[in-house]
């Protein structure tokens, strides 16, 4: 398992949920699917720049178990909270917000294995990947529906995002960076590897020959490193903590350990240390960055201890040297599991907004109590 010592509260999960749990939600996630199908055609299939940045959101990247899921470490309501302090601030309206449809199969294919998909209609294997012992006793078709469905539109997210960032400098992904999904397996919490499925994507339409993964999640993206692995067209460097998941690591083309404790002064030291000579030494035609705020300190399966402010300044690091070299960046949010991660993302994609978008944030009394 990726986290043991969320073991006890998997198990808590389990027994609180339980056959009869399960039974009832896969009659109520048939009555959400008819009424998410009915209400899907009212979402806008194009959407609009804000400035130089495509914002690319669904309400469907959220996953509704009646509750269940907010016994899983992975907060999968931040994507929701993120889009809507984002409106209510008045840094995007509705109609700017680029809506994904679903990666598609043979996208994934371009990627997974047919073994792995085959897998997927397996609920227990899902529950694996996921780390979710409830879901091995839903229905196939629920699991698909309610669970894998979401996955594969937060994919088309990342596609989305990089066709946008293409036409308009910055494509900001209210989801993604599954960087922990294998091409024979999901792990870690992650099903689909949305990074190397839009990579593979856009170099099949010729949007680009290569690319580069930044990833400064606190954890290795060690599935995208192996997928990559011998690829020249597209380089990966990973910056995360040392001594934890994923054990062993796999192998980067640049690999950065980090010791625990380490905090914003240290952090930012490595980011300047490293990402603007690979950027200068590779000049890729698109950089993916893997924002993961797990770095924050206080985070429950990692102990670096930067704060927000220190997210804010790292992910601008990244952004803004690659739009002075006038290359394209696609920002996923990865993973965070403190109950303020998503504060943190909201503010990295404010701060973008507001400085390649041209706009302001209203005052937070306009606002007060609201997201």
């Amino acid at each position: 398992m990726k986290y043991k010592k969320h073991r006890k509260q998997r198990k808590r999960w389990l027994l609180a949920a339980g056959v009869l749990c399960a039974a009832a939600l896969a009659l109520n996630q048939c009555a959400t699917n008819k009424a998410s199908t009915m209400t899907s055609v009212r979402e806008p299939r194009q959407g609009r720049p804000v400035g130089d940045v495509a914002v690319v959101y669904s309400s469907h990247y959220e996953i509704d178990l009646g509750g269940a899921e907010k016994l899983h470490p992975f907060d999968i309501h931040k994507y929701g909270r993120i889009y809507r302090r984002l409106v209510d601030d008045g840094l995007i309206t509705p109609a700017d917000v680029y809506v994904p449809e679903e990666v598609t199969r043979e996208q994934i294919l371009l990627v997974h294995s047919e073994a792995f998909l085959r897998s997927l209609e397996s609920p227990a294997a899902v529950a694996r990947y996921l780390e979710a012992g409830p879901v091995k006793v839903l229905p196939a078709k629920v699991v698909d529906a309610g669970l894998l469905s979401a996955f594969r539109r937060a994919t088309g997210g990342t596609i989305l995002a990089g066709r946008q960032a293409w036409r308009h400098g910055i494509g900001v992904n209210l989801a993604g960076g599954y960087h922990h999904a294998r091409r024979d397996r999901g792990e870690g919490f992650n099903i689909y590897n949305d990074l190397a499925i839009a990579i593979r994507v856009l170099q099949e339409e010729d949007f680009i020959r290569t690319a580069m993964v930044i990833d400064l999640d606190v954890h290795q993206g060690n599935g995208t490193a192996e997928l990559f692995a011998g690829d020249d067209s597209v380089f990966t460097f990973s910056m995360h903590q040392g001594g934890i998941y994923p054990m062993p690591k796999a192998t980067s083309d640049l690999d950065v350990e980090l010791p625990a404790g380490t905090g914003d002064e240290d952090y930012m030291r490595e980011v300047i240390r490293h990402v603007p000579r690979i950027l200068t030494e590779h000049r890729p035609d698109m950089v993916f960055l893997q924002g993961g705020c797990d770095t924050l300190a206080g985070d429950p399966l990692a102990s670096l201890r930067m704060t927000p402010e220190g997210i804010v300044q790292r992910d601008a690091m990244v952004i803004d040297f690659c739009r002075r070299m006038g290359i394209p960046v696609v920002y996923t949010l990865g993973g965070g599991y403190s109950g303020d991660a998503w504060r943190a993302q909201y503010l990295s994609i404010r701060r973008t907004l507001e400085t390649h978008g041209g706009v302001t944030a209203r005052p937070r009394e306009a606002t007060k109590g609201k997201g």
